[in-house]
């Protein structure tokens, strides 16, 4: 008895003395976990068929048995395998926008879900109208920043840019999905908390707006979205509250079985006469640009 006393008082020692690991490590390592599995599964599947494949070639065989010649049979002509990997071609270049960049930032990604607009998608789902969109095979984002002019200096984003690789079928119904949630999100109040000046929540609500201000004007298919938000107001009184109002644009442009999502800066596009950004000619062009950057790495390359 005394000797399993002494087993259950070390056992509580012991755990007293372990680590735990904080929320946030948790989470990371289970993103990272995620991420080997993915990584590790399609590994064993090219070693099976890889392990099956020696088999066969090495497999002993019986004495001969005279037969009569078979003629063999005429076999199709192999299928080429599909296309998973994005290369860094595919995206726009600092060299393809009128305004000067700095740093560019990149990632990659499998399995990533596309994603349009994320306020987009929140209204739809506050109306019922949950967007079906695709799961990618593989994904390639990056963005372009700022020059910075001194030391310390934060930068800013240019642009930013997601490429997916998806399958053919879903690329051709994502466009559907999109008129969907801009017939149910033509106009839509958000209310939210909002930092005042003070840095002190306040209980808002803000307009938005979403439009699309031109299709198929590059690649297989092809949206522009224009996207206005008021800025907002206190639900009590009425004053301004939180950053002034803005309007986004978003370029969704598919080729193939690929897509690519280009956000430009808002202060990067002109939206008066006298403005100096891109004006919607120069986003036009900027989606027939990305359109043939695509071309190459699509599955039927054009």
């Amino acid at each position: 008895m005394s000797e399993e006393l002494t087993f259950v008082d070390r056992l509580h020692r012991d755990l007293r003395e372990v680590r735990w690991p904080e929320p946030a490590e948790l989470r990371a390592r289970a993103r990272r976990r995620s991420r080997r599995t993915a990584v590790l599964s399609t590994m064993t599947v090219l070693v099976v068929l890889a392990g099956a494949a020696l088999a066969v070639r090495e497999r002993p065989t019986g004495p001969a048995t005279p037969t009569a010649p078979v003629a063999a049979p005429r076999s199709a002509p192999a299928s080429a395998p599909a296309r998973t990997e994005i290369p860094l071609d595919a995206l726009l270049t600092p060299a393809d926008l009128p305004t000067k960049t700095g740093e560019r930032l990149g990632d990659t990604g499998l399995g990533e879900a596309v994603r349009i607009d994320p306020l987009l998608e929140s209204c739809g789902r506050e109306r019922d109208v949950s967007a079906q969109l695709s799961v990618s095979r593989a994904s390639r984002s990056q963005t372009l920043l700022r020059p910075t002019t001194r030391a310390g200096q934060p930068a800013t984003p240019v642009l930013s840019q997601d490429v997916y690789r998806i399958e053919l079928a879903r690329g051709r119904w994502l466009f559907g999905e999109i008129d969907r949630l801009l017939n149910a999100c033509a106009e839509w109040t958000l209310n939210a908390s909002t930092l005042a000046a003070d840095q002190q929540p306040v209980a808002t609500e803000q307009e938005h707006r979403w439009e699309p201000a031109a299709r198929d004007f590059a690649g297989d298919q092809s949206v522009l979205l224009r996207h206005v938000a008021s800025q907002p107001r206190a639900q009590t009184g009425g004053r301004p509250v939180g950053a002034a109002a803005s309007i986004e644009t978003t370029l969704v442009v598919r080729v193939g079985d690929l897509v690519t999502v280009v956000v430009p800066a808002p202060d990067t596009v002109a939206e008066g006469v006298d403005d100096t950004g891109m004006s919607q000619q120069d986003l036009l062009g900027l989606g027939g640009t990305a359109a043939k950057r695509l071309c190459p790495a699509a599955d039927a390359p054009c």
